[in-house]
């Protein structure tokens, strides 16, 4: 019985992992997008600021919030918040400061730092 149980969780813990892997092509080309973001990280930033409460994030843990857009996808849209093009810096700067962006957006300010605004960037832009 012991066995068993024990194989089962093994087959669990792959394919979580596996499903969570991305390509060393892939975080590169993120992390030069980003000046050096971590996408591995920026995952793990996401739920230290609550971002999963209100949006809804493919890989996130309970990030199925229904207040603000989905973001899966984000890097293949042409605008972010209605008002900014979507670039890496843009990104960036919203993720940190969404109210000097748009005053009256839902979107706290969060206290994000630079470098984690790299990383849930870097994070963000492996969706689809």
């Amino acid at each position: 019985m012991r066995s068993v149980c024990f194989l089962a969780l093994a087959c669990v813990v792959l394919a979580a992992g596996a499903c969570d892997q991305l390509s060393s092509k892939e975080i590169n080309n993120v992390a030069k997008l980003t000046g050096g973001g971590n996408a591995s990280a920026g995952k793990l930033e996401i739920r230290k600021y609550g971002c999963n409460s209100c949006h809804t994030i493919s890989g996130v843990p309970g990030a199925r919030g229904l207040v603000g857009p989905p973001l899966n996808g984000i890097r293949d849209r042409y605008y972010i918040a209605g008002e900014l093009p979507n670039t890496p810096n843009n990104l960036m700067r919203w993720i940190q400061h969404p109210r000097q962006v748009e005053s009256h957006t839902v979107m706290p300010e969060m206290g994000v730092t630079e470098q984690d605004s790299r990383d849930i960037a870097a994070y963000l832009y492996t969706l689809e």
